[in-house]
């Protein structure tokens, strides 16, 4: 892949659930954090999201030099556009 993918979400988000298993099916690796147990996570998540706690917001980071993308409830296409696949 080119970039990283951060996925910030809680255990009981139907959004978050759906939008791992897409990325698991495609191959895209990701690193999960639920923003209940990290709250430096929460508040990067509501800095976002005008002060929200919306999940999932998704950061990527390319490889090649891009800005860092952060996306709400992004689908699938967006993760994969953000990451240039």
């Amino acid at each position: 892949m080119a970039g990283t993918v951060t996925m910030y979400s809680t255990t009981w988000c139907g959004y978050c659930r759906r939008l791992k298993g897409q990325m698991d099916r495609e191959g895209i690796a990701y690193t999960e954090i639920n923003i209940e147990h990290d709250p430096e996570s929460a508040a990067f998540v509501e800095k976002a999201n005008g002060g929200n706690q919306t999940v999932p917001t998704v950061r990527v980071v390319p490889t090649q030099g891009d800005t860092e993308v952060v996306m709400t409830n992004p689908s699938l296409a967006q993760v994969k556009q953000a990451l240039g696949v």
